[in-house]
C-alpha cells in the first residue's frame, strides 16, 4: 500500500471530517443522516491516517509530491 495522499489533502479531509462530528454533538443532525455522515467521517479519518485512498489508487491519482519524482 503506497501512500498516495499529500499533506494538504490529508488536512482538508480531517477538517471536513470534524464538521459532522460537531453537528452530531450539537444535536443538529439526527437519524439516518447522522449514521451516513459519521460513516463518511470514519472513512475520511482512516484514509487520512494511512495516507492512502483506495479511490485515488483506482483512478491512479497521487497527491503526494514526494512520491511523484
Amino acid at each position: 500500500m503506497k501512500k498516495n495522499m499529500g499533506l494538504p489533502d490529508r488536512i482538508i479531509r480531517v477538517m471536513l471530517a470534524t464538521v459532522p462530528i460537531v453537528l452530531y454533538f450539537a444535536g443538529i443532525i439526527t437519524g439516518v443522516v447522522t449514521i451516513v455522515l459519521l460513516g463518511i467521517t470514519g472513512i475520511l479519518l482512516i484514509t487520512s491516517l494511512f495516507s492512502f485512498c483506495p479511490l485515488y489508487a483506482l483512478f491512479k491519482i497521487n497527491t503526494d509530491k514526494k512520491l511523484k519524482q
